[in-house]
């Protein structure tokens, strides 16, 4: 045991001193079990949190246990979500099963952490009903899985360790990504929008953006690694630096990216309309390593609606930005988010709602009915919308938006494209499956060696949402 030696104050020396000795508990259980103890992360929510859960397994694996198939595990770690309120049913559902796999195997260690865990009455329902759990944390320490573990082991009761907020950003810390070839990059962390439908500032915490050296330095190594494409994640890229000194603005950032060797494409989320600038689309334009793809969430076409939604942006601010960035970049992808039934929208706000995706085009949207998030200002305003009213409205715009996503998936038809190669085909063992720079999936005949891989695809026939291709050479198929 090292826990004598002194304990660096420092970060991540301090987390690397705590793997040194969860190694050392770890391996004495695993004597004791006469066999390696393995875990299981479980993920829920958005790519910030399987960004998160990447630098988890990172870690689990770096202190001696090795992967495990499912709940079954020794470790089982659930890298929670809270965005809506069915996401903590689901939890709860799933710590009830635990609870009879921890009956069987009492020495089996049980972890949460993540969006749900910073909301105080989740921690007292924890505290109440579901006191198997070894350990609770929240998302601004993650990168003390090691240190957690250590102080849990030791003190044989749950322990919970949850910050309200916190301006750190520790990184550089083992991470096992799922993809050799491509991985998310965090740029920034929090959000200070507060659209009055969301709880994500309340639970991730005020934005607060990384070194632009830091982010350069990991994108550099994660290239000496094999790494071809980045994800640059935040809840709002576009308001990246905004609390550095001096600042520096996505666009520069994205720039800078945008010139290192080696890196093949770049694509970045989430990208709020009201902050996405004219330098933004220029780079965008001028930097054929930036993807041809932009998420741009909608959320509502109506005015009124988005002004109770505090997005600070109209409808008309909305489709004039949406033409500037097409007039830059003609065969861009626009993906988006959209709500339906958000207290007091009627069917004119509704048809406005209907207007945008028609005259935009999305080449897919994210659709959803709204339900009511304790926490936010929504969930107590007036005038919420009867159900069967929601989801007569969510069929039809569910329908507007597939309708149109195929028209717009089809275009390339014919074309022969880019496309990084992603995996075996999971239906057909012959085919392998990649990504336009578009985000559009494509399957074509080829082998596992192809993985990780760029080649030219000739784009034969479009299946709705996805293509079916021939690999090609540089040359354009003849008519």
């Amino acid at each position: 045991m090292r826990t004598t030696e002194q304990i660096p104050a420092q970060e991540p020396a301090r987390q690397f001193h705590y793997m040194e000795v969860a190694r050392d508990l770890v391996q004495k259980k695993a004597e004791e079990a006469g066999r390696p103890l393995s875990f299981f992360v479980q993920t829920f929510g958005c790519q910030m949190n399987a960004r998160d859960s990447e630098k988890l397994r990172g870690i689990l694996q770096h202190i001696g246990f090795v992967p495990g198939e499912d709940e079954t595990a020794d470790f089982v770690l659930y890298n929670t979500c809270t965005v809506r309120e069915n996401a903590n049913q689901k939890v709860y559902g799933r710590l009830g099963y635990l609870q009879t796999l921890k009956r069987k195997n009492p020495s089996m260690f049980i972890a949460l952490c993540g969006c749900m865990m910073q909301e105080p009455e989740v921690l007292q329902t924890l505290r109440d009903k579901y006191t198997f759990v070894d350990l609770v944390f929240g998302t601004h320490n993650i990168f003390k899985l090691a240190e957690l573990i250590v102080r849990a082991l030791e003190q044989h009761e749950m322990l919970i360790d949850v910050w309200k907020d916190t301006d750190m950003i520790v990184e550089d810390l083992p991470v096992d990504r799922k993809y050799s070839f491509k991985s998310g990059v965090n740029i920034m962390f929090g959000c200070n929008n507060f659209c009055s439908y969301c709880i994500v500032p309340y639970v991730r915490g005020r934005e607060r953006s990384r070194n632009p050296r830091d982010i350069i330095r990991e994108i550099e190594s994660l290239i000496s690694e094999g790494v071809r494409e980045v994800m640059l994640l935040g809840q709002n890229v576009n308001s990246y630096g905004k609390n550095l000194d001096p600042q520096v603005t996505f666009a520069e950032l994205l720039e800078t990216i945008a010139g290192i060797d080696g890196l093949d494409r770049i694509r970045f989320m989430t990208s709020h309309p009201k902050d996405l600038s004219e330098d933004l689309i220029r780079v965008m334009a001028e930097h054929p390593k930036i993807c041809r793809h932009l998420h741009l969430p909608l959320q509502s076409g109506s005015t009124e609606i988005l002004r109770r939604m505090n997005r600070r942006y109209t409808k008309e601010q909305y489709l004039e930005l949406v033409d500037r960035i097409r007039a830059a970049v003609p065969d861009i992808s626009l993906t988006t988010d959209i709500i339906v039934g958000f207290p007091g929208e009627t069917e004119a706000d509704f048809q406005e709602t209907l207007d945008v995706v028609r005259r935009v085009r999305y080449d897919s949207a994210f659709t959803f009915i709204y339900s009511k998030r304790t926490g936010t200002p929504a969930a107590v305003m007036e005038n919420q919308v009867p159900d069967e009213v929601i989801k007569d409205r969510f069929g039809r715009l569910l329908a507007e938006v597939q309708e149109i996503g195929r028209e717009q998936t089809a275009r390339f038809t014919g074309q022969t494209m880019p496309v990084l190669v992603e995996q075996q085909n999971e239906q057909d063992p012959a085919l392998v499956t990649g990504r336009l720079d578009t985000n559009a999936v494509v399957h074509f005949p080829g082998d596992p060696s192809l993985i990780g891989q760029i080649v030219d695809v000739y784009l034969a026939e479009c299946r709705g949402f996805y293509y079916l291709g021939e690999m090609r050479n540089q040359e354009l198929p003849s008519s």
